[in-house]
């Protein structure tokens, strides 16, 4: 871990609750209203601030922007690429297919009942490379006079581009993921180079088993997640992986989620990816058992993990000795400068998503702060 502070760091995935009016505004925009842009970009910047303010309040160390110029982590990418037009994509959650009521109440939400997944249509390109200098700048202002340790911004792999926007244009997965990985570029380098920690978005890795590739076995996807890492590595080629992290996700959505992938299935595979740090889910009830993985599994030379100490899906507030708990688990297999804590995904993950009452998420924010503060007790101060 580069940050020189001897204690456990705090962080999240990048998603947090987005105020009313941004939510209504970005709802017209997303169904075709005429939106004023200077009004929208207004209301970006200030929630911006705002939620910055309320990370630092909730002792969060790592802090972003709360993803609040997105209408979701990947769906953005059709508002700054061109090549996507027509129809929207449509999707089948493996788990969710044998529980049709539950697939309803999932994908009936406000928040992801609105996205809009067009096809890729055409070649694809950099159409707004202003946007992603926006959010820097919304983010640098924010931070000014802040006490942080660190900030971060997200943006979509390749593989996760592909699995939302279906592919209408290009010969093979391959030239299809080359040519998002070109386009996206720009926008990595930018974010690397404004001295903010980059955070690629990848739920390809893990989500895409029961999605997109649900019917391969595991060994086929295995081979599909390398195709998709090597195209990400490509576009990430000229950022010193320690300016890097990656979040690696199942899906953020109360499912069974009883056909993910194990961790253990991908791991390796997701060691060969640049970033050097790694994010993934780690508390909710499908996954919290898979920290055992490390008793078997060394964690290679310079990678730092953030395991999800609080779930993103549930409005239980973990008790900071169970974060505490949670921590020491992983510090303890490791080694506690190679851990910071996070939570399991966004509380955003689509505009007008509020799975957890906003209120609450910042509690459970404040619950990990205290829980890191617990085990830093334990590592460095006991």
């Amino acid at each position: 871990m580069a940050y020189g502070i001897n204690r456990f760091l705090t962080t999240h995935t990048g998603s947090l609750p987005r105020p009313d009016d941004l939510i209504r505004a970005m709802f017209a925009k997303e169904e075709g209203v005429p939106v004023d842009r200077t009004g929208l970009a207004a209301k970006i910047r200030a929630a911006v601030a705002g939620v910055v303010k309320k990370q630092v309040d909730s002792g969060v160390d790592l802090v972003n922007d709360g993803e609040m110029s997105k209408p979701s982590y990947a769906t953005y990418v059709k508002d700054r690429l061109t090549g996507f037009a027509g129809s929207s994509n449509t999707f089948v959650y493996q788990d969710l297919s044998e529980f049709p009521n539950l697939a309803m109440r999932v994908f009936g939400d406000p928040g992801r009942s609105r996205r809009r997944t067009p096809a890729c249509t055409g070649p694809i390109g950099v159409g707004d490379p202003a946007a992603p200098l926006a959010d820097i700048d919304n983010l640098k202002a924010a931070l000014a006079g802040a006490n942080v340790a660190g900030a971060f911004l997200s943006a979509a792999s390749p593989g996760v581009i592909s699995l939302f926007f279906r592919n209408d244009h290009y010969a093979n997965q391959e030239a299809y993921l080359l040519a998002i990985a070109e386009a996206m570029r720009s926008e990595y380098e930018a974010i690397a180079a404004a001295g903010v920690i980059l955070q690629i978005d990848c739920p390809d890795l893990a989500m895409g088993r029961h999605i997109q590739y649900a019917d391969l076995t595991v060994e086929e996807f295995r081979t599909r997640a390398r195709l998709h890492i090597e195209a990400l590595n490509h576009a990430l080629a000229e950022i010193p992986p320690e300016r890097m992290r990656m979040h690696l996700c199942w899906g953020n959505y109360e499912g069974p989620h009883h056909h993910d992938v194990p961790l253990a299935d991908i791991i390796d595979v997701v060691f060969t990816a640049r970033p050097a740090t790694i994010s993934f889910e780690a508390a909710n009830p499908r996954h919290a058992h898979e920290w055992t993985l490390f008793e078997r599994v060394k964690l290679p030379e310079g990678k730092t993990i953030i395991p999800g100490v609080i779930e993103s899906k549930s409005n239980f507030i973990e008790h900071p000795e169970l974060i505490a708990q949670r921590i020491a688990r992983y510090a303890n297999l490791v080694g506690r400068d190679n851990v910071i804590a996070g939570s399991d995904c966004g509380f955003g993950t689509w505009v007008g998503q509020a799975a957890v009452d906003p209120d609450v998420v910042w509690a459970k924010l404040a619950a990990m702060a205290e829980g890191a503060r617990l085990a830093t007790r334990q590592f460095w101060d006991g």
